[in-house]
């Protein structure tokens, strides 16, 4: 199970790029995106989960491998991925599948920063970390972060589906500069972004006149 977590406060052709390059390199059937409602790392934004929801949807659209997990934004709260895994695992055991994997993708800005996170160590109990990482990017992780990668960091994305969880895989993938922070600020300063998001995106975001001002 793939499983990308975010703001996608908006959505953008980074995002899908990333969630594209990650379902076709473990060859799966499906990704699920799951929006944060209230992201536990970042300040929330003004825009309505139902705007930003609505924004997803149009982006995968023409995908039909791509699918959203709504959980996070119908619960009250911050948006702890433990919970979200927790409440995941449960649902795949649930079913009979105690062996899948959950596959938990992040960028390496995220990474860096992981043991930040609310009982991160309790995140890798539940699932496999993979870290996209771009040309140019750098790790740059604490100690206690640096020895938890020396001992779990596998090199071959076949041994995810080896074990159902705990071990970090580097997703290497191509430069594209774009971040929803500098999509954000252009669509403030009304400057032209069309080339970082999707079309149906861009209009919904002109027509209801989102991050304007």
């Amino acid at each position: 199970m793939l499983l990308f977590g975010g703001t996608f406060d908006p959505v953008h052709i980074g995002h899908l790029n990333m969630a594209n390059q990650c379902l076709n390199h473990f060859n799966s059937e499906q990704l699920f995106f799951m929006p944060n409602r209230v992201p536990a790392h970042k300040q929330a934004s003004n825009i309505s989960n139902a705007d930003k929801l609505a924004m997803l949807r149009l982006a995968i659209a023409s995908e039909p491998r791509f699918k959203i997990d709504e959980r996070e934004l119908h619960r009250e709260g911050p948006s702890y991925s433990l919970l979200s895994l927790q409440e995941l695992r449960e649902e795949l055991d649930s079913a009979g599948n105690h062996q899948e994997p959950i596959l938990f993708l992040m960028g390496l800005d995220s990474f860096n920063s992981f043991d930040s996170w609310y009982q991160w160590q309790q995140i890798t109990s539940l699932c496999h970390l993979v870290v996209y990482q771009r040309p140019q990017e750098r790790l740059d992780l604490s100690a206690t972060l640096t020895q938890y990668l020396s001992q779990h960091q596998c090199q071959q994305g076949a041994a995810l589906n080896n074990q159902r969880s705990g071990l970090v895989y580097f997703l290497p993938g191509p430069q594209l500069a774009v971040s929803s922070s500098e999509v954000r600020a252009k669509l403030q300063r009304q400057q032209p972004c069309e080339e970082l998001l999707t079309p149906p995106v861009y209009q919904y975001i002109r027509d209801k006149r989102l991050y304007i001002g």
